[in-house]
C-alpha cells in the first residue's frame, strides 16, 4: 500500500479523500458511514444562525441530469450525471449541532479520520461566536464557508457568496484572530479572480483554502418551458474537473507550493482525486457523487488512488502539483504550422467552387 497521507497546515490526514459537506452528512448516521467508508476527513453539513437558511432546507430539491439534460434515476446506477440542486443548511439548533459535532469528532478520531465542522457566513458577529464555541468544545479545525453558490437566490442574509478579495481577507482575519485552531476558508468559483480570493484568505491567516464552490446554473425544460426545479440552482458535475484543476494550478503558480489547497467540484472517483492532486491540491472533496451513488464511492476512491500511487511507486505527497508545475503558457508551446486543419470539417461541395 502506498503512503497516502497528506498535510493540511498543522493537520495530517491518513489520505486526501475528504467527504465534503452535503445533505448526506446532515445526520450522525451519514457522518459515521463516511468515516467507516475510509475518508481521510469528513466535513459535516454547515450551520449558521439564520432561520431563513434552515427554512431553505424545507424547500430543497435535487435532480440528476444525463448527457441529454434529461433527468435520470437517482442512485448508484445513474449514468454520468450533472447535479442541479436547491440546498439548505442543517435544521438542528446550534447547541444540538455542536453536540453532534463533538460526538462525530470522537468517532472519527477512533478511525484515524478528521471531523471538520463547517460554519457558513450569514452575519460576522454570530459566526465568530459560534466559531468560539466550536473551539471551546474541543474540535480541532473549522471550515468557514463564504463561497456558497446560493446567496443571490436565497433570502437576504441567509448565506454568503463573497467575491471581493478585500472582503475575503477581512472575514478570514476576523475568524483567524478569534481562534487558535486552524481555519479552512471555502471560496466561490463564480469569479475570474479565484487565485486572488485564495491569496487574500491565506494572507489573512487561513491554513487552507477550499476551491472552488459550485456555480449557479439555470436549465429550461423544453416541455414545460419553465426552469428545471423552478429557479437558478447550484450546479456541479464531472465536467467541472478541468475548471477546478485550472484554478488549483493558477493558485499554486501565484502563491507557490506551500499553501495547502483543497480541491472541490468535479471529482467523482480516485482517478479524479489524483488529477486534482497533480493540479496542486493537498486533498480533494467528494460530495455530489457520494450523495448520488452512496458510500462505496469513498472506499473505491481511496482504493483507486492507492492503486495509482502503488503502480508508480509514488506517495501522495510526491503527486501534489506535478502537473501544475509543468504547465506552460500558449506562447511557450511548440509551433505546429497548419496542424489546426486536421480538426475542422471538410468543406461542403458547393463551398469548394466558390
Amino acid at each position: 500500500m502506498a503512503d497516502l497521507s497528506t498535510r493540511i497546515g498543522r493537520l495530517r490526514l491518513k489520505n486526501p479523500v475528504i467527504a465534503a459537506a452535503g445533505e448526506h452528512l446532515m445526520d450522525a448516521a451519514g457522518i459515521r458511514s463516511a468515516i467507516l467508508a475510509g475518508a481521510g476527513a469528513v466535513v459535516g453539513k454547515s450551520t449558521n444562525e439564520s432561520d431563513a437558511a434552515k427554512d431553505q432546507l424545507t424547500r430543497a430539491e435535487y435532480v440528476a441530469l444525463g448527457p441529454d439534460w434529461q433527468p435520470v434515476l437517482w442512485g448508484p446506477d445513474a449514468p454520468r450525471a450533472t447535479i442541479l440542486t436547491r440546498s439548505g443548511l442543517s435544521p438542528l439548533g446550534f447547541d444540538a449541532w455542536l453536540a453532534q459535532c463533538v460526538a462525530m469528532a470522537e468517532f472519527a478520531a477512533a478511525h484515524d479520520c478528521l471531523y471538520v465542522p463547517s460554519l457558513i457566513l450569514a452575519a460576522p458577529e454570530p459566526a465568530v461566536q459560534m466559531a468560539r464555541s466550536v473551539q471551546a468544545a474541543g474540535l480541532r479545525v473549522l471550515e468557514f464557508n463564504i463561497g456558497t453558490p446560493y446567496a443571490s437566490q436565497a433570502a437576504k442574509g441567509a448565506v454568503a457568496t463573497e467575491l471581493s478579495p478585500e472582503r475575503v481577507a477581512a472575514l478570514t482575519a476576523m475568524m483567524v484572530q478569534a481562534l487558535e485552531i486552524p481555519v479552512w476558508v471555502k471560496i466561490t468559483g463564480q469569479s475570474e479572480r479565484v487565485p486572488d480570493l485564495a491569496a487574500a484568505a491565506f494572507g489573512a491567516g487561513a491554513e487552507s483554502v477550499v476551491m472552488a464552490g459550485r456555480a449557479l446554473g439555470m436549465l429550461p425544460d423544453l416541455d414545460t418551458m419553465q426552469p428545471v426545479l423552478g429557479t437558478s440552482c447550484g450546479i456541479g458535475g464531472w465536467w467541472n474537473l478541468p475548471l477546478t484543476c485550472h484554478w488549483l494550478a493558477a493558485t499554486r503558480a501565484a502563491l507557490g507550493p506551500d499553501p495547502a489547497l483543497i480541491g472541490i467540484n468535479g471529482a467523482t472517483n480516485g482517478q479524479d482525486v489524483a488529477r486534482m492532486l497533480l493540479a496542486g491540491a493537498s486533498a480533494v472533496g467528494l460530495s455530489s457523487e457520494v450523495m448520488l451513488r452512496g458510500w462505496p464511492v469513498i472506499t473505491e476512491a481511496v482504493a483507486a488512488l492507492d492503486a495509482y500511487c502503488t503502480a508508480r511507486n509514488l506517495t501522495v505527497a510526491a503527486l501534489i502539483g506535478r502537473a501544475a508545475d509543468t504547465r506552460k503558457r500558449f506562447a511557450d508551446m511548440p509551433v505546429l504550422a497548419e496542424h489546426w486543419r486536421q480538426f475542422i470539417p471538410a468543406p461542403l461541395p458547393a463551398a469548394e467552387t466558390e
